[in-house]
């Protein structure tokens, strides 16, 4: 089987793509800066195609060529957007109808692509229950306002073509070199590990972080199999405030200089209560333990940094 990826050298790409060449799959890796990652070792199963997801002809051109049998959708701009709305919408919206389009047009029925927990909107519309993804949405940033439109978009390639789409809605996916979005639950983290201090507006402001090999996990299984008992799921994590996390990360860095201006933000949060019982029981889907997913990262940090790594305390 051969997958087209297209936004393939980003924070997730490279995960996903190295979860499909471990699976004996082909890949088309298409970027716009396909210099950001290397895929040397895996030259044999990775063919790497600069091409930019705005451009109609660029995907079509991709998908024509190399036929894939399917296409994943990664290509997105995160940290808002908000200065830039105009190269945002077409990243984000133009850039996914060139994916749903070109797919159509060449013939290919299974595509899955990123929506995103920003749909949802603040946690404190839904009061303390967690929510499925039949819960109204009421996220208002570009990029929220976009990822509606994307699912919106896909129900109605869905429904008036027949074809097999289905978004992953991420939750605030965390790793050592993530750099755009949601990127305080990063820093409580990575900044530490490097002995850096590092200091946050609100001690309770909740977050729902995801490992990024797991959700690289997620986005694997759903696009292998042909069709999905759901047009989209929630990724789901682990909810927990900046506070909890700054002291989980002092048990393993007992030198850990994190700061707080307040104790409050509980109320400014975003969707921290998620149901992802659809993802996790239709594809056997497990998550490794948080607290292990913060040690991993501490110590990937600091191996990067000529530090000596960090073992479990107990």
């Amino acid at each position: 089987m051969t997958v087209l990826v297209l936004g393939a050298c980003g924070f997730i790409g490279p995960r996903v793509i190295r979860k499909l060449v471990e699976r004996d799959q082909q890949v088309v890796a298409l970027d716009i800066n396909p210099g950001a990652a290397s895929f040397v070792e895996m030259k044999d199963q990775v063919e790497v195609v600069r091409g930019d997801v705005t451009q109609f002809d660029d995907v079509v051109k991709a998908v024509i060529e190399y036929r894939p049998d399917r296409i994943i959708n990664l290509a997105y701009l995160l940290g808002g957007g908000e200065d830039r709305p105009n190269y945002t919408m077409r990243l984000n919206v133009l850039g996914m109808d060139n994916c749903f389009e070109a797919a159509r047009l060449c013939g290919v029925k299974r595509v899955v692509y990123a929506s995103s927990i920003a749909v949802s909107g603040p946690q404190k519309h839904f009061g303390d229950q967690p929510i499925d993804e039949d819960a109204p949405t009421y996220g208002t940033s570009q990029y929220a306002v976009h990822k509606i439109f994307n699912e919106f978009q896909a129900k109605q390639y869905i429904q008036n073509y027949g074809m097999s789409i289905t978004g992953i809605r991420p939750a605030n996916v965390t790793g050592p070199d993530k750099v755009r979005g949601s990127t305080d639950h990063v820093r409580c983290i990575t900044l530490p590990a490097r002995g850096e201090p590092v200091s946050f507006p609100h001690k309770s402001l909740m977050r729902l972080p995801i490992h990024v090999e797991d959700i690289a996990e997620a986005f694997v299984r759903v696009l292998l199999v042909d069709s999905t008992q759901h047009p989209v799921y929630n990724s789901g994590g682990t909810p927990i405030s900046l506070g909890a996390l700054a002291d989980l990360v002092g048990e393993f860095l007992p030198n850990a200089q994190i700061a707080f201006d307040s104790d409050g933000g509980l109320e400014e949060s975003s969707n921290y209560l998620v149901d992802n019982s659809r993802l996790l029981d239709e594809f056997e889907l497990e998550y490794a333990p948080f607290r292990q997913r913060v040690l991993e990262i501490i110590n990937e940090v600091r191996q990067d940094a000529g530090l000596p790594t960090i073992g479990e305390r107990r």
